[in-house]
């Protein structure tokens, strides 16, 4: 029988198989940074106490960076809603983009900068945009 979010055994199958972390824009990302010898720590939370992981952290720097998903954080070229299951599917969707700004509230607070990236985006570019970022902070 599938969970209460899933509509079917294939779907549950499907979502349980999303990763968390080391997705391949991350990993494009990350191997471009790492070539250009920067170092980073990753799956982090650089916030202590709270319970937030960043997908790339320059400690010394400061910097948090996300890679997020175009579906799972509302990206406003890719995001879709679901059909199936949509009462469960809104407000969580509608949560994960919520505690998205409360992340980046938080880590601010706590004197981090936030960069934020949609999967969609070229690896390249985010990061230049990230070695960019870290210039300015070195």
């Amino acid at each position: 029988m599938p969970d209460s979010w899933a509509t079917s055994e294939g779907t549950r199958r499907s979502m349980l198989a999303n990763k968390r972390r080391d997705t391949t824009s991350e990993l494009a990302v990350r191997q471009l940074l790492h070539s250009r010898g920067l170092r980073y720590r990753v799956d982090f939370a650089p916030v202590p106490g709270l319970r937030r992981r960043a997908d790339i952290v320059f400690t010394r720097a400061r910097i948090a960076v996300f890679i997020d998903g175009c579906f799972w954080h509302g990206c406003p070229e890719h995001a879709t809603q679901p059909k199936r299951n949509s009462e469960y599917w809104g407000p969580k969707l509608a949560a994960n983009i919520a505690r998205d700004r409360d992340t980046d509230r938080r880590f601010e607070e706590a004197g981090w900068r936030v960069l934020r990236y949609w999967e969609h985006e070229a690896p390249e570019s985010v990061a230049m945009a990230v070695t960019t970022a870290l210039r300015g902070t070195l």
